[in-house]
């Protein structure tokens, strides 16, 4: 193995993923990780504290770029409609992701630390775009309310994406999902 080799981090993702998949989170181990992305654990450690974090380590980035889209949505938007533009901003993260999406999706719900892990990580979303809605002037309890269901349609929006045939715009799908909460809110939704 050499010293040093591009994109280690992305291979290490790329080969936990892989594995995952073939085998099973926890049947997969961090020798095997960096062994398949031609590695060593020394490097492995060095791009991630564990092998959840390969699974999770882009959820920072998208919990920054929700709560900062939030943020910059006009003055004058209702907090719905900037959570709309959280929203927006958001599916661009997936664009050309569907495939990887899925494959991480199914190994997070085959798995209940994951699922855990997951949780926490929608928790941490939930909180910054509250976060945000309150630095918009929107007081409590609103701002918690409709950051939770900010979090909820982005939930929603996104399953539905991966459980679609093929690849979609993911942006369409999350507007969907609001329009529907804006239904069940308003009295209106859909007769089952």
């Amino acid at each position: 193995m050499g010293r040093w080799e591009p994109n280690a981090r992305g291979r290490l993702a790329e080969a936990a993923l892989e594995l995952y998949s073939e085998h099973g989170y926890e049947q997969t181990t961090v020798a095997e990780i960096a062994k398949r992305a031609g590695l060593t654990e020394r490097t492995f450690f060095r791009h991630y504290a564990d092998k959840r974090e390969v699974l999770f380590a882009g959820s920072g980035e998208l919990q920054d770029l929700f709560a900062r889209a939030v943020a910059e949505a006009p003055e004058r938007a209702a907090p719905v409609d900037a959570l709309a533009a959280g929203l927006d901003a958001v599916s661009g993260a997936f664009t050309d992701r569907w495939e990887h999406a899925r494959r991480r999706h199914a190994v997070v719900v085959a798995n209940p630390e994951l699922q855990e892990r997951e949780l926490i990580k929608l928790a941490s979303m939930t909180a910054a775009v509250a976060g945000a809605l309150r630095g918009r002037g929107v007081t409590e309890p609103a701002a918690s309310l409709a950051a939770e269901a900010g979090t909820a349609v982005f939930k929603v929006g996104f399953e539905r994406w991966i459980a679609a045939a093929e690849e979609g715009e993911m942006a369409g799908l999350l507007r969907a999902a609001l329009a529907e909460l804006k239904a069940v809110t308003a009295g209106h939704a859909a007769a089952v």
